[in-house]
């Protein structure tokens, strides 16, 4: 990697120290570890890097004078995940910051003992990483997006921009754990809206590709692409697709819908990552992660593109651009 993206990478990365009391200096010596799906060249990984180091520095953190930043990134793929976990462990961090699912799992097949704070996690419970959100239980806590609830109100708002759809296709990684809830939630929602339902299974770019032409071939109306850090990786790729197929598409990150996808409802990842920093700041002030209830989002957003719209020969309902937190034009 070259040297100047790792400093800028650390210093957008995260800070983890102790406060002390009456506004002492913290003891210096803690080590952070920080394990992403994505890659290190994304803006967007920094973005969420800057956005925990804020917080952290609100709550009195300085990078470089008490603590190490170890960061790892699998560059958008899963199979790196459980070695570069086990690399953390070896450096011996105090705390594991995990961002999506697949992270979280490698980190947890690393150790049973470090902490582990989460973020960009679906459906911590039905994947498997606590025990519940009120009692976490064992060495991970910190935040779940919530996507699987809200994959029914994705699928309500595509109903309600194009009221004639009868086949929703829904893009899924079955290589990722939070896909099989999302999933679950969809065929609920199906049911609800009486469309008919057809998943498109993708582990990378090429099956990306495979994905949007049998959504073609089988004539889905439109598309909800599930929160995955592949499909992240590849939000441009997946936006041009669906202009190209002519498929209105609803995304579970709003980073999808700033390179060119229609529509994004859900939580929002980097606010999440400034939340990480009290989860983080109470760990070292000696909370068990096991005993911190996960925290859930309290806000969603719904951002709508217009200039893909109009690409799409769409007109957005006025009920819907109302209640847009944003739009793009």
């Amino acid at each position: 990697m070259d040297r100047r993206l790792f400093v800028a990478l650390v210093a957008g990365s995260v800070l983890v120290a102790t406060l002390g009391v009456e506004g002492q200096a913290p003891p210096k010596g803690h080590r952070i570890g920080y394990l992403s799906i994505g890659s290190a060249s994304d803006p967007r990984r920094v973005a969420i890097a800057d956005a925990f180091r804020q917080a952290m520095h609100d709550l009195g953190y300085i990078e470089n004078k008490n603590i190490t930043i170890e960061s790892r990134f699998a560059e958008g793929t899963y199979d790196p995940l459980a070695r570069l976990a086990a690399e953390l462990i070896k450096s011996r961090v105090d705390v594991i910051v995990a961002y999506s699912t697949p992270a979280v799992k490698a980190a947890l097949g690393a150790t049973k003992t470090i902490p582990i704070v989460m973020t960009g996690v679906v459906d911590p419970v039905a994947t498997g990483l606590v025990a519940s959100l009120g009692r976490p239980g064992g060495n991970v806590t910190g935040m779940s997006l919530m996507a699987p609830e809200i994959v029914g109100k994705q699928m309500q708002l595509l109903k309600e921009l194009v009221p004639k759809i009868s086949r929703v296709a829904v893009l899924w990684n079955p290589a990722n754990p939070s896909g099989a809830p999302q999933l679950r939630e969809a065929e609920v929602a199906a049911r609800t809206l009486t469309v008919r339902l057809q998943p498109l299974e993708a582990r990378n770019s090429s099956e990306l590709d495979k994905a949007f032409a049998a959504a073609a071939q089988q004539r889905a109306d439109a598309v909800v692409c599930f929160v995955d850090g592949v499909f992240i990786d590849k939000r441009t790729h997946i936006a041009h697709l669906a202009e190209q197929a002519r498929l209105p598409t609803v995304y579970g990150l709003r980073e999808h819908v700033e390179a060119g996808g229609l529509m994004f409802y859900g939580a929002s990842p980097v606010d999440q990552s400034q939340r990480a920093a009290s989860f983080v700041d109470k760990i070292f002030k000696g909370a068990k992660p096991g005993d911190l209830p996960v925290e859930q989002p309290s806000a969603f957003e719904l951002v709508i593109n217009l200039k893909t719209a109009r690409a799409l020969a769409l007109t957005v309902p006025q009920s819907l651009i109302v209640r847009a937190d944003a739009l793009i034009r």
